[in-house]
């Protein structure tokens, strides 16, 4: 599946009220960071069908970004049951991603 388009008005149900964990890209179109990881970002949400992959983009969501203190971008988080379980910030390689699945 796609990664989901999320803003300030689904992500209360796309996110925070999801059944299976979520992980989340704060990201901007002007961040070259963002671009690298973007493609990565892609696959795991075609390889993974038991989590839910989305992003934000922080510059058409800067209420959620200050929420949850994207302070840098590409800031991907992973949440579980509404909150904050894991996170990385900057650019990474497609295994450290896949550390934040992992239990």
């Amino acid at each position: 599946m796609a990664s989901l388009k999320i803003n300030e008005g689904n992500f209360e149900a796309e996110v925070l009220q999801s059944d299976v964990p979520v992980l989340v890209d704060f990201w901007a179109s002007w961040c070259g960071p963002c671009k690298m990881l973007g493609p990565i970002i892609e696959e795991i949400s075609e390889e993974r069908s038991d989590i839910k992959v989305c992003k934000v983009d922080v510059d058409e969501n800067g209420d959620l970004a200050e929420k949850y203190n994207v302070m840098s971008i590409p800031f991907v988080a992973l949440f579980k049951g509404g909150e904050i379980v894991k996170k990385s910030v900057g650019a990474v390689p497609k295994s450290e991603l896949l550390k934040l699945l992992e239990d």
